[in-house]
């Protein structure tokens, strides 16, 4: 297939309209990652998705909407809490997860009774979706697993030759992907932290939990209820561990394992945090940036992991960056990449 890349513009956003309506799939971009984006009203369109990115079939996709007149053709039951939500946070890197109605094709789902929405925050994605037809699901425009793409040249990497067309808007704002919060129980519940906190929800909604398998590993057994819960994701090609503990400790626990690891003839790669950059020895070194500073850090983290795909590197040891506001999106973000691979020092 020959893929179709422009930059954004009305004429492009003509024709990734047109392609979207007519069954295909466009890579466009969106304030948290580049998404992947087919007629979510559409059985056949809403399985290329899974088909293109080779994701699981029970992997639930996002509705991507551009008004709020949207959100009640596809969903039932929405709570006070989520108009609250969704007047603070829409347009905005927050999914929010409701009832669906029977519109909305199961393929989209994954077979759930749900369906997750959201509205993104980005000029060339409402357009895009408003062009497509007002319903698009588009999860990261990645092959599934793989780290989620901040650029187009990322998009180019995985999908060039396999979707219609991919949208280039530059690289995004945020990095990392929306706040998944389901709001089908008496509280909200935040299935995957992102850029909008708990604190952030529970400034606007009041009481709210976050989801135990957040920042641990979820059974196999288990159908995922939002996108990011279940399978490995974000992840490089390369073996992957997070070393946690005091921070003398990590530097040089990490610096004498790659310093084993390079004497076997490995390749390693290290992801450092600014404080530590010129604290290693060896190893390829990359710095995410600073450790309170986690929107910083989000913004790298799926760049860096990519790069050390194409420097062939065979074990990457990343720093932990929790502390700081945002940090547990990060580290879920780092701990699912790494298969969740820890070490305690």
């Amino acid at each position: 297939m020959e893929t179709i890349i422009e930059e954004y513009s009305p004429g492009a956003v003509a024709r990734a309209g047109e392609i979207i309506r007519r069954g295909g799939l466009v890579a466009f971009p969106t304030e948290t990652v580049y998404g992947l984006g087919a007629d979510a009203m559409k059985e056949d369109a809403s399985s290329k998705i899974y088909a293109a990115k080779g994701r699981p079939s029970d992997n639930p996709l996002i509705v991507h909407i551009a008004d709020m007149d949207s959100l009640n053709v596809i969903s039932e039951d929405i709570p006070d809490a989520a108009y609250k939500l969704a007047q603070r946070y829409w347009p905005g890197p927050l999914t929010m997860i409701f009832r669906k109605k029977p519109i909305v094709p199961d393929m989209t789902t994954g077979g759930l009774n749900t369906v997750a929405v959201r509205m993104p925050d980005c000029p060339a994605a409402l357009d895009i979706i408003r062009s497509g037809g007002g319903f698009v699901a588009a999860p990261s425009a990645n092959t599934s697993g793989r780290p989620s793409p901040t650029c187009a040249e990322h998009v180019i990497e995985d999908l060039k030759g396999i979707i219609d067309m991919i949208v280039d808007g530059g690289p995004v704002s945020i990095g990392l992907e929306s706040t998944i919060v389901d709001m089908t129980g008496k509280i909200p519940l935040i299935l995957r932290p992102g850029y909008i906190t708990e604190e952030d929800i529970r400034h606007v909604a009041g009481d709210v939990a976050t989801d135990p398998g957040v920042l641990s590993a979820v059974s196999d057994k288990e159908r995922p209820r939002a996108p990011g819960m279940k399978y490995r994701h974000y992840a490089p090609k390369a073996s992957m561990v997070v070393v946690e503990g005091d921070n003398d400790r990590v530097v040089s626990y990490i610096n004498g394992r790659i310093k084993e690891l390079e004497s076997e003839g490995k390749k390693c790669g290290v992801i450092s945090s600014e404080d530590n950059k010129n604290s290693y020895i060896c190893g390829i070194i990359k710095c995410a940036g600073a450790r309170n500073r986690s929107d910083e850090v989000a913004r790298n983290l799926y760049r860096i992991l990519r790069e050390f795909d194409k420097e062939d590197v065979a074990m990457i040891l990343s720093e932990s960056f929790n502390g700081g506001t945002g940090s547990t999106a990060v580290m879920n973000r780092l701990l699912k990449a790494a298969g969740h691979n820890i070490i305690r020092v």
